[in-house]
């Protein structure tokens, strides 16, 4: 097993990789006009040519400096062997800065929220177009059926939906351009939304201007995308179609905000100016183009949230659970949990605001604000360590730091009317992986590494003693011990102590979780001549510990280059052919009932032990059969003392 780069990823520019990266990356941000200044518009208190220029302006520079200046230009540098994401970030730094992992979960969850609420905005903002032709349409139950369509079918794999991204989204970006220089021809005095002035005045002498910010930063939302989607289209074909995809979404809210001028004096605010600048013959298409982006746009999260906990569960963040691999596509996953999760959520979104795309503008945008704050928290301290100057790292946390939390005060505003459901499923998920990752942490600090040096000869008086009955031929154990001179005092106890298990070879196998997305090799230490041998794999955290297959695969090229007989050691079994047995020996620590922690640690582990059942076995983690399988249940600390002595009478 060598190391692997991710095969199908797309790093060179060429003109198939920029139409793949469109249907990839841009799902999120390229549906934006479906709200944007709709949202704009219902809660300006004046509709006049400075507040939209203002409103446009603030729209337009906001495309710039957050999504062009720093994502594009700055974060998409922060690349971990060619991977991006907020997890990617931390594992960059988290060897020299183990405290930032707060940053990277509050980030994490805050973009998993995003990834509920963003399928429900999208699809029913694209729906509701159908009011223009049937005023009394029921957008509920269409946005119920196609949503959950979209997550059904997520098991079966979306390659023959994946296919035809590239193309849908480029007609889509061409279809915001036409759009908006059709109305832009009528009005062409709305270029002058480019004068930064504009937004200065929106902001100091509109009355609603600060408030609407919130409703301005909807145009930046899937920003956070270019970054995560680094991995899967490269850093050269990202930043070429961003050139494509701002230019359509500038000019197709210059047409909006034409529009709007243009009809200042009858302009409905309940109207969506995106359907509204759609002539009359068009209308039926442009709303079936944007259901097609808005299913697009929420495949994108749906697929980055799959990716989003695979990751986590190798950071130690979330509970392993059950991990499909439905297509043959490099990185393409199905996490079942997680899926119907998602569903459940957007189902209770659609619900809860009623199937108003206008209700839902008040949760959207303020989980993804904390997630741009906290990648731009990791992306200093790893600015630091590139040894950039002091000056230009507190130059970009002073810039951004204000941008963001402008708009995060903007988007609190929001709270009470709705605001409050994204931050309450980010903070369900961050107390998730705030209670696992420490109660690992905790339970790990009992683990006791030994010498095996002094093992050695116990060992090989176990392996010759045929007074004690033999466990098994080939007999299997994971191990922690990082240092190849090292074992868990557990093992020994298990090996001698639980039941002596007699084996004519024994395996130490350590999985080590590196920060290199898709390494993937290993290294093999004969310990005790023919008895004992020890395997170190190293996997990067993109990448699926599907150990038992791996292991496999050190077996059949050991047995290739004769260093070990895989065939029985049974003599009757042997001339037959058949293949040697094996036994995985499973060690479950569990709490000594003599044992207790201090009152939070006992609180944070109890918590700890309620999560770990929703998630599956470290058995089915490793991909093992459970006929050849073992667990055996140890105590956390194997010496315990009473706390007080007998006395004997």
């Amino acid at each position: 097993m060598k190391t692997s780069k991710s095969v199908g990823h797309i790093s060179k520019l060429s003109a198939a990789g920029l139409l793949i990266t469109l249907g990839i990356v841009y799902g999120d941000i390229g549906t934006s006009p479906l709200y944007v200044l709709k949202a704009i518009i219902s809660g300006s208190a004046v509709i006049d040519k400075n507040n939209i220029f203002g409103a446009l302006s603030c729209v337009i520079w906001t495309l710039t400096l957050q999504s062009t200046v720093k994502y594009i230009i700055i974060t998409l540098r922060a690349d971990n062997k060619g991977e991006g994401g907020i997890f990617s970030l931390f594992a960059l730094i988290r060897k020299r800065a183990k405290w930032a992992y707060v940053f990277a979960i509050i980030g994490g969850c805050a973009l998993l929220a995003d990834g509920i609420i963003t399928p429900a905005i999208t699809v029913t903002s694209s729906i509701e177009g159908l009011r223009m032709i049937i005023p009394n349409v029921k957008v509920i139950p269409i946005v119920v059926i196609i949503i959950t369509f979209l997550f059904v079918i997520q098991q079966f794999g979306t390659k023959f939906l994946g296919k035809s991204f590239g193309p849908m989204m480029f007609i889509w970006f061409s279809m915001l351009s036409v759009l908006g220089i059709v109305q832009i021809i009528n009005y062409p005095t709305i270029f002058h939304a480019f004068n930064p002035y504009y937004a200065y005045k929106f902001l100091t002498e509109n009355p609603n201007g600060f408030v609407l910010l919130g409703a301005v930063f909807l145009c930046t939302t899937g920003a956070e995308a270019l970054y995560s989607d680094l991995g899967h289209c490269g850093i050269k074909n990202i930043r070429m179609t961003w050139i494509f995809v701002k230019i359509s979404l500038i000019l197709n809210y210059l047409g909006q905000g034409a529009w709007i001028l243009s009809h200042s004096e009858t302009v409905v605010r309940s109207v969506n100016p995106f359907f509204a600048i759609m002539p009359s013959w068009f209308l039926i298409i442009g709303i079936a183009i944007s259901t097609i982006a808005a299913i697009i746009a929420s495949q994108a999260l749906i697929s980055g949230s799959f990716t989003l906990i695979s990751e986590a569960i190798s950071l130690n963040f979330w509970p392993k659970v059950r991990i499909n691999y439905p297509t043959n596509i490099k990185g393409q996953m199905y996490v079942s949990s997680i899926n119907w999760l998602l569903w459940a959520g957007c189902l209770f979104v659609i619900f809860y605001f009623k199937g108003e795309s206008s209700n839902m503008e008040a949760a959207y945008g303020l989980a993804i604000t904390i997630t741009m704050l906290m990648t731009t928290f990791l992306l200093s301290v790893y600015l630091n360590y590139l040894h950039i100057p002091k000056y230009i790292i507190l130059v970009f946390l002073l810039v951004y730091l204000s941008i963001e939390g402008a708009f995060l005060i903007a988007n609190l505003n929001k709270f009470m009317h709705g605001g409050w459901v994204s931050l309450f499923i980010a903070s369900i998920l961050f107390i998730v992986m705030y209670i696992w990752f420490h109660g690992r942490r905790i339970k790990n600090s009992f683990i006791e590494f030994v010498q095996i040096q002094k093992y050695l000869e116990v060992l090989k008086s176990l392996h010759n003693d045929v007074s004690i009955p033999k466990y098994s031929t080939n007999l299997v154990y994971i191990t922690r011990a990082k240092r190849k001179t090292e074992i868990e005092s557990k093992i020994m106890y298990s090996i001698f102590n639980k039941q002596p298990k007699r084996a004519d070879v024994y395996w130490l196998i350590h999985v080590d979780i590196v920060d290199e997305p898709y390494e993937m090799s290993y290294t093999v230490n004969q310990l005790i001549t023919k008895t004992l041998y020890r395997i170190d794999f190293k996997l990067g955290f993109k990448v699926q510990p599907r150990v038992n297959l791996y292991f496999r695969q050190v077996i059949e090229e050991m047995a290739k280059n004769n260093e070990i007989d895989v065939s029985s050691h049974y003599h009757s079994l042997r001339q037959y052919n058949i293949m040697a047995d094996f036994r995985f020996v499973i060690i479950d620590r569990i709490q000594n009932y003599d044992f207790d922690f201090a009152p939070f640690k006992q609180f944070l582990m109890n918590l700890y032990s309620f999560i770990k059942k929703f998630g599956i076995t470290e058995v089915r983690t490793l991909g093992l059969d459970t006929s050849n399988v073992s667990i055996e249940q140890v105590p956390l600390v194997i010496d315990s003392k009473a706390k007080s002595e007998l006395i004997r009478h």
